[in-house]
């Protein structure tokens, strides 16, 4: 009875542990997670499969779980509703309080870019300020003409140029990267890592996305809240980091 007992507390740790981290993870990094678990599963399935002589029944298996392979995938996509769902039932709670005022997007302006950080999704979008671009969204951008739009930033604006590849990292992955022919040859100034210039009243209110009149308390909250969604570990970036950073040592200087 006892043993049943703990094993019923490992189990219901382990599920409000992965509510916790299905909550607080983008989608992306979600279903990239969950990929790599069905392949590396499906791997050491197969070698034990291999090594106890049991391939037969395999393929039998295969045409079964095709339904659940459709359901998976269909899960995949929907992972953002989940996560609203989960934060509207009040699971935001779990592992830190929840934002006490404030909004719930932040903004960061550079001389090519208006970006926006939704506190809630994680998720980053931005409006192209100057340029050939200008008045386009990133996300309706394909590939190319945001890497020209970095291109542009690189050799005009430093500070816009590490946004973008800030926004790039999160929003598209690693597969940019591979299309960042200029990185050497464009990036005068501050580098991939530059530091955010002099920051502001206002602009440190637009980053924490708070108001004129927010307390020191409302300032720290939104600090904590954009620091678990945009820190490096977390699928940031150094720059945002530093932005935030910035942001909260203005405000409560003042």
């Amino acid at each position: 009875m006892l043993v049943r007992l703990v094993l019923l507390g490992i189990v219901v740790l382990l599920l409000l542990w992965g509510l916790h981290w299905l909550r607080r993870t983008p989608a992306r990094q979600v279903a990239a997670a969950l990929r790599r678990v069905l392949l590396y599963g499906g791997i050491a399935l197969l070698v034990v499969l291999v090594l106890t002589g049991r391939l037969n029944p395999l393929f039998a298996a295969l045409a079964a779980a095709v339904p659940a392979v459709v359901r998976v995938v269909n899960l995949l996509r929907v992972l953002p509703m989940v996560q609203q769902v989960l934060r509207s039932l009040g699971l935001a709670g779990m592992g830190g309080a929840a934002a006490a005022g404030g909004g719930q997007a932040s903004s960061i302006r550079t001389r090519f870019l208006d970006m926006s950080l939704d506190h809630l999704t994680g998720r980053m979008d931005g409006l192209v300020r100057d340029g050939p671009l200008s008045g386009r969204r990133l996300s309706e951008l394909p590939l190319a003409d945001l890497m020209a739009l970095l291109a542009l930033c690189r050799t005009q604006d430093q500070q816009s140029a590490t946004l973008l590849e800030a926004y790039l990292d999160r929003e598209r992955g690693d597969a940019w990267r591979d299309q960042d022919l200029g990185r050497e040859a464009g990036a005068g100034g501050g580098g991939p890592h530059a530091t955010p210039g002099r920051m502001g009243r206002s602009e440190a209110l637009s980053v924490l996305g708070l108001a004129e009149g927010a307390t020191d308390e409302e300032v720290r909250a939104a600090h904590r809240r954009l620091m678990q969604r945009f820190h490096p570990d977390r699928g940031g970036s150094d720059y945002l980091a530093a932005m935030i950073n910035e942001a909260k040592r203005v405000l409560l200087r003042d």
